[in-house]
């Protein structure tokens, strides 16, 4: 009992000490603190402790400090609130982290309570654009990895399937509305024991490493054709928002679309040819009168 009452003594008296040295910060919106107390563990960047500083703007010069402090490694972090969201959308699964696990040593405007109850709720925008996101992260590596196999750069191959299942895995926990753990297989041996099993097939199967990358092949093949219209939601939402086709500096630079990790060339690729999209050839200014330009519109197929 008295260890206990001596450590959460050293842990409020470490909250003050931060909230008084960075709480006067200018454009202050919120102060994270992370303790690990555990050497060893990937989350903190080989740090025992981390401190967030959320400010309404930051300079590339002290984005990182590294301090030492009762031989405690500290390190420095500040970041912007759109900064924090694109973690969010972005999966940043150690990020993620440090928002759900840090305790709130400051937060006058609660964005900080706000953004915890989004991660807890999970707003159907969030997860629309964490699925785009992924599956488009998904078919990247998918495609890569046919293209290695079909080249017999076998490890190659071997590499991107796997990420294209860790894609994958991603997409099915946001289906149900969870975020990705750090242990993520641990997490889809509950969740999800089909995608489980093709990676443990792919791991650990005697098959030749050849036949193990082709069989999980297959599998995402069939997976891109039957995830790309709940996963694509997002994208084939904007493209009926209106009437005037779109460009594609247009779809970039929509609120809903700007900074998420997405391959749009690729996607609408692959839209057009389920008929989920339509490209649109008009001329384009400027340029001569052999110039055409590709604009995006919803395809034909609503079932």
């Amino acid at each position: 009992m008295v260890r206990t009452v001596n450590v959460l003594n050293r842990l409020d008296a470490k909250a003050w000490y931060y909230r008084d040295i960075f709480a006067r910060e200018e454009g202050l919106v919120g102060l994270l603190l992370v303790d690990d107390p555990y050497s060893g563990r990937p989350l903190m960047d080989g740090s025992d402790r981390l401190v967030l500083i959320v400010r309404e703007s930051v300079s590339s010069e002290e984005e990182i400090e590294h301090w030492i402090r009762e031989d405690a490694r500290i390190q420095i972090r500040r970041v912007t609130p759109g900064m924090l969201e694109k973690w969010v959308v972005n999966g940043d699964r150690s990020k993620v982290q440090w928002l759900v696990q840090g305790e709130v040593l400051s937060d006058e405007s609660g964005f900080l309570d706000e953004l915890r109850r989004r991660l807890d709720e999970w707003p159907a925008l969030l997860r629309d654009q964490k699925l785009l996101s992924e599956f488009s992260r998904f078919i990247v590596s998918y495609l890569m990895a046919k293209t290695d196999s079909h080249n017999g750069q076998t490890l190659d191959a071997y590499s991107n399937v796997l990420a294209a299942l860790h894609y994958w895995a991603h997409i099915s926990l946001v289906e149900q509305g969870m975020l990705p753990e750090m242990t993520v297989w641990e997490q889809m041996r509950r969740v999800n024991p089909g995608i489980y099993k093709l990676y443990e097939e792919l791991t650990t199967s005697p098959e030749t490493l050849e036949k193990r990358v082709q069989l999980v092949l297959l599998a995402c093949e069939f997976s891109v054709l039957t995830k790309m219209k709940s996963s694509c939601a997002l994208l084939i939402q904007v493209l009926g928002s209106r009437t005037e086709p779109w460009s594609v500096t247009e779809l970039q630079m929509e609120p809903r679309l700007r900074g998420l990790p997405l391959d749009l060339s690729l996607l609408l690729q692959r839209l057009v040819h389920r008929g989920l999209a339509r490209e649109i050839a008009r001329p384009g200014r400027g340029r001569g009168p052999l110039k055409l330009e590709l604009r995006y519109t919803l395809g034909d197929d609503r079932s």
